[in-house]
């Protein structure tokens, strides 16, 4: 019965039949280990692929129905990277509502609560739809058998790659050690054999490995499709590979890789600070690198569930959060527009559309190119590279005061004054911080820039957090551990 038990709950990546986990919710067309191993026809390989995106959605009740405990009524990093630092609070007027957020707010969780289970959750859900995908893409007879053509393969395949980075990302950033399962499990044995952890440095190794390979299956242009431009690109995966470069402190590969980016010719930051997210303008700007691609009227549901909680009153800034921008920063309207308590960034639109609305077509962005110039200021000031590292922070502020406000002026003279040439790392160092504080609010960056720089527990605390060592990574759900009979280990402190 334990084993039973164990394999179905584990990681969602057990594909047996028959073994259903009681809360999950499996995708219409979602391609499973059986339809692998009979006979895979071409709308096969694409489900394998297509599915693999639905984790990264911002829909409601994809694993679950209305599991707020269980941190699954939709995906948490709104929660994990934002709730959780001193940008975010989980309502505008605070409340006894799901408790286990104000937990996470406080520091105060346990291995037990929801938000860590959902992260856990989610990703390694992605990971066992991509490695059915990328089983069925490199089977040496595919094309015959399908018919599909070898760059539509490859195309695939890359976007396969670069889509398990990312939910590989996801976990090592959050829990450090993680299992590293590359291929689909398909039996008892191998469910207990891969319940154990890998070194975080190989899964960082795998990652990067990954988007090389990615990279170059990727078709060398802004759009892997023209008709879908919401799929994976090139770009997207020589971003990501600058990110974990950035995250493993290899500062040269960092610059190496951004200018490999930059060498493609396809991304600028956007004239108006706002219009990455403005609904009207989606894949018709020029920033935004890889974004999911939210539509309303599907079926299935394929809308901007997120909507819906803001319209609940969820999601609203920290006093310290709209202190940290600058006087007349128009960045501060864009992100929150606090009299009328609309979260503008994540809705799409200045004036309040799509709030509440469970089925909002604007899009959740994931990369876009001024973090990507940011990454590569950090190293560049790391590298001694000080006037390079200070050029860039300002160009993200002269965009930034040459946007039209939100009210439909331009910011009064002398706003945002670029930052002083300098040579003094520590200095730049505390620019880029709170340039990339106010340039990336409620995107879901605060917490893990804190934990990388190692600033999170002195900067927790003194807001009156009760942020420990223990806490610079999440734990490991506790059902997790205790399905696996202990063979999957807690992270320390926990």
């Amino acid at each position: 019965m334990k084993r039973i038990l164990f394999i179905c709950l584990m990681f969602s990546l057990i594909t047996l039949a028959g073994c259903k986990k009681q809360l999950t919710t499996e995708a219409v067309g979602l391609t499973t280990l059986e339809q692998v191993n009979s006979t895979p026809t071409l709308g096969t390989v694409e489900n394998s692929v297509n599915s693999g995106y639905q984790l990264l959605s911002n829909r409601l009740n994809i694993l679950a129905q209305w599991d707020w405990a269980g941190g699954l009524v939709f995906q948490n990093d709104l929660v994990m990277q934002d709730i959780a630092s001193d940008d975010m609070e989980k309502k505008w007027n605070p409340d006894g509502d799901q408790p286990w957020m104000d937990d996470v707010n406080n520091f105060t969780f346990t291995s037990t609560n929801g938000g860590p289970n959902g992260l856990w959750k989610y990703d390694y859900e992605g990971i066992k739809r991509l490695n059915i995908a990328i089983e069925l893409l490199t089977k040496s007879d595919i094309e015959a058998i399908t018919g599909i053509t070898t760059a539509r393969k490859n195309q695939l395949l890359g976007e396969a790659y670069f889509l398990r980075s990312y939910y590989y990302f996801s976990l090592v950033t959050n829990f450090g050690d993680v299992p590293l399962i590359l291929k689909p499990v398909s039996t008892y044995q191998e469910a207990f054999d891969v319940a154990v952890k890998a070194d975080k440095n190989a899964v960082w190794d795998k990652i990067k490995a990954d988007l090389t390979v990615s990279k170059g299956l990727l078709p060398n242009a802004k759009y892997s499709s023209a008709t879908e431009k919401w799929r994976a690109n090139k770009g997207s995966a020589i971003a990501l590979l600058a990110k974990a470069a950035l995250y493993t402190e290899k500062w040269a590969d960092v610059v190496t890789n951004v200018n490999e980016l930059q060498t493609l010719g396809f991304y600028s930051l956007n004239a108006n600070y706002f219009d990455s997210f403005n609904q009207a303008k989606e894949f018709a700007e020029n920033e935004d690198i890889f974004v999911y691609d939210h539509q309303s009227n599907q079926n299935p549901l394929k809308g901007n569930g997120i909507c819906a909680p803001l319209g609940w009153g969820f999601f609203a800034p920290s006093t310290d959060f709209l202190n940290a921008f600058e006087a007349n920063d128009p960045r501060k309207l864009y992100t929150v527009d606090v009299p009328n308590q609309n979260v503008n960034k994540l809705l799409g639109s200045t004036n309040g559309s799509n709030k509440g609305n469970d089925d909002a077509a604007n899009n959740k962005i994931y990369i876009r190119y001024a973090d990507v110039l940011l990454w590569k200021a950090e190293a560049q000031n790391e590298l001694g590279q000080f006037a390079d590292a200070v050029a860039i922070i300002n160009q993200i502020r002269a965009r930034a005061r040459t946007s039209v406000s939100a009210t439909g002026s331009l910011p009064p003279a002398g706003t945002l004054a670029d930052r002083a040439s300098s040579t003094d790392k520590a200095t730049i160092k505390d620019w880029l911080i709170s340039e990339r504080r106010v340039e990336l609010g409620f995107e879901s960056q605060r917490m893990l820039d804190l934990k990388r720089w190692k600033l999170a527990k002195s900067i927790m605390t003194a807001k009156g957090k009760n942020f420990q060592d223990k806490h610079y990574l999440y734990p490991i759900p506790q059902g997790e551990v205790d399905a696996s009979a202990g063979t999957l280990k807690q992270n320390p402190g926990y």
